[in-house]
């Protein structure tokens, strides 16, 4: 038997919590805010992408900066996805209330849109699905801080839905998000985003093999020298969006049966939504159960609204209802569920999405700077 999904702790140690900790809208900092942050008079707050707590203890040796910092691990959101998790960080909100459901996500007419591209099979979507309707809550409590990212990100989709009004510097090369990070501290700003993808993109495509043990060895350094550029009254937060769970080639198809009440797939492979068949809702439930129940915890929309797993518990409002299918696949065991619409430029390797601990723990560490 599969231990239950691990829900995120809306209102708790959860990655919504952060940033409103963080920018001082609440009333004291939280037991989970790791020490370092207390009195700090700057603070960067730096996502390392898909770096779960669960990888990070199990390569302590290879990460000794990141090692040594205060803190312990938090909740991630649901779905365990970029997309989602990084919207929940920067807006301070869960996925329910701004609406960024996962990476590829039903708008209307049926199409399906990957979130991170901001397209769907008919091209680029920016225009026809504009992302600050889709996400309409600014980010950053409207604080508008410097965001330091990869400079390809500044016009996309996604940036307008999760950054939007944010002051964008790019970056190519680790060692200029150092860079950037320095000047923009030494010029005064209170608070600075940056995010650094690398680890998710190595563990997508390579798996938990010697390059992933790289990666995170490079990443850490990267935290060891954005320490090196600030002062001691500043603060480094380094946080994560998700973990990862390695799947390898182990990729299921969905059961004809469950397919034939289905009309279309959206999510990830390991948050795969079926949505139903006009009046099949109910028997989908049923035989997706059947067919699958020994690799997901198989969950109708209802179920996951009343579960608490977007959000508070409560009943989903109609447009994020509508975004969502009827019958969720979660996955428990180490597999994705195949949409052959849901396809890249190679197998991946890891992945995430759902809600097993590997996916939903991340760490929240902090240091105070090193700079003499």
């Amino acid at each position: 038997m599969a231990p239950g999904p691990l829900v995120p702790d809306y209102g708790g140690a959860c990655v919504t919590e952060i940033v409103p900790a963080l920018l001082g809208r609440t009333a004291a900092a939280p037991a989970w805010m790791p020490e370092p942050v207390a009195g700090a008079e700057q603070v960067v707050l730096l996502v390392l992408d898909g770096l779960g707590w669960e990888q990070l203890e199990e390569r302590a040796g290879r990460a000794p900066t990141l090692g040594t910092m205060a803190g312990g691990p938090v909740t991630t959101v649901c779905p365990t996805t970029t997309a989602t998790a990084l919207t929940s960080l920067t807006t301070g909100r869960p996925p329910r209330d701004h609406g960024v459901l996962g990476y590829r996500m039903r708008v209307e007419g049926d199409e399906v849109l990957n979130t991170l591209r901001w397209t769907t099979p008919a091209g680029d979507a920016r225009e026809r699905v504009r992302p600050e309707a889709v996400q309409p809550v600014p980010p950053f409590l409207d604080a508008k801080p410097p965001v330091v990212t990869k400079g390809e990100f500044a016009r996309s989709g996604f940036t307008r839905a999760h950054l939007a009004g944010s002051e964008l510097h790019g970056w190519r090369y680790p060692s200029t998000l150092v860079t950037h990070v320095a000047r923009l501290v030494a010029e005064g700003h209170p608070f600075v985003y940056a995010y650094y993808p690398g680890v998710d993109s190595v563990a997508h495509e390579f798996g938990f093999g010697a390059e992933y043990d790289a990666e995170v060895a490079a990443a850490d350094r990267t935290v060891a020298d954005v320490l090196s550029v600030l002062p001691p009254e500043a603060a480094l937060v380094v946080v994560a969006d998700h973990g990862q769970v390695e799947v390898g080639e182990r990729v299921v198809a969905i059961d004809a049966g469950v397919l034939a009440l289905t009309r279309l797939l959206s999510g990830e492979g390991r948050f795969r939504w079926l949505h139903a068949r006009p009046g099949m809702a109910d028997r989908l439930l049923e035989v997706a159960r059947d067919r699958h129940g020994d690799q997901a915890w198989v969950v109708s929309r209802d179920e996951i609204a009343a579960a608490g797993w977007l959000g508070p518990p409560g009943a989903l409002a109609g447009a994020v209802a509508a975004r969502l299918g009827d019958v969720a696949l979660a996955a428990h065991a180490p597999v994705a569920f195949l949409d052959s619409a849901d396809t890249g430029v190679y197998r991946l390797r890891c992945r995430h999405g759902s809600l097993t601990s590997a996916e939903a723990l991340v760490p929240l560490v902090s240091a105070r700077g090193w700079r003499g």
